[in-house]
């Protein structure tokens, strides 16, 4: 893991699709820091731009304008190359979908990242990852005979096995029932405890609450962030967000 005082930092970072009459603002001057050893949840309604950000923040896609910077990288004008190394080197990723690959067993699923980048697996510190997430039992299962919930903390082991400087999970929850989505977070949060930054793409308040500070996202724009928060305090902020965002529409 690099020592960087935030490994991620946005500046003025604007992402327009499209052109002329159908061009669409995702991200309209997001200036953001992510320090490190910190969890931050970002929430917003549907369309605000919570994925443009986490995506443009992890060199996964280009800004229109303005800077982001990784591990203390600017990534402007990278290569494609460059930018696979960058993130191969110091991010890993948590999705939804768990991205496991179906003909691997759990601890070769784990390794997996860190072979691509050409570095021999520490094994020792694979055993102890694997055991960190309760999964020791069942290395040697693929992920087919694993529940959901099983398959996800295998995605989460592979992202720290790597030791990588920041974790992007998107909705890492979202596809979990109840017990196993607070087993999840409770090891995010653990994680985070012992230095791991973790930026969060979520739309669940109970989620975004086991985060440090949650940022809240509308029309592209950081509206207001919370630190600290408790799942009423987002609850009621989203509420309010939202019958804004509905107003702001009947008003167009």
């Amino acid at each position: 893991m690099t020592s960087v005082e935030s490994p991620v930092r946005l500046d003025s970072v604007h992402k327009t699709y499209g052109s002329g009459e159908n061009a669409v603002e995702a991200l309209a001057g997001v200036t953001v820091d992510f320090p490190a050893g910190t969890f931050t949840a970002v929430m917003g309604p549907s369309g605000s731009g919570k994925s443009t950000l986490l995506h443009c923040a992890a060199g996964l896609d280009e800004p229109t304008s303005g800077r982001v910077t990784l591990v203390g990288t600017d990534l402007k004008g990278k290569s494609e190359t460059k930018l696979t190394e960058l993130r191969r080197e110091h991010v890993a990723f948590v999705f939804q979908s768990f991205n496991l690959m179906p003909a691997l067993n759990v601890e070769q699923n784990v390794v997996l990242p860190t072979l691509l980048a050409g570095r021999e697996p520490d094994q020792a510190w694979v055993n102890q990852v694997i055991a960190r997430v309760g999964l020791s039992e069942r290395v040697n299962h693929r992920p087919g005979e694993l529940s959901g919930g099983q398959q996800q903390r295998v995605a989460i082991a592979r992202a720290i096995a790597c030791r990588p400087s920041v974790i992007f999970a998107d909705e890492p929850t979202g596809a979990l029932d109840t017990t196993t989505a607070l087993e999840v977070l409770t090891m995010m949060r653990e994680l985070v405890s012992a230095g791991q930054t973790i930026v969060m793409v979520t739309h669940d308040p109970v989620a975004a609450s086991f985060s440090d500070n949650v940022l809240f996202l509308v029309d592209g724009r950081i509206v207001t962030q919370t630190a600290t928060p408790s799942v009423e305090a987002i609850a009621s902020t989203l509420a309010q967000l939202g019958a804004r965002a509905k107003q702001a529409r009947g008003q167009r």
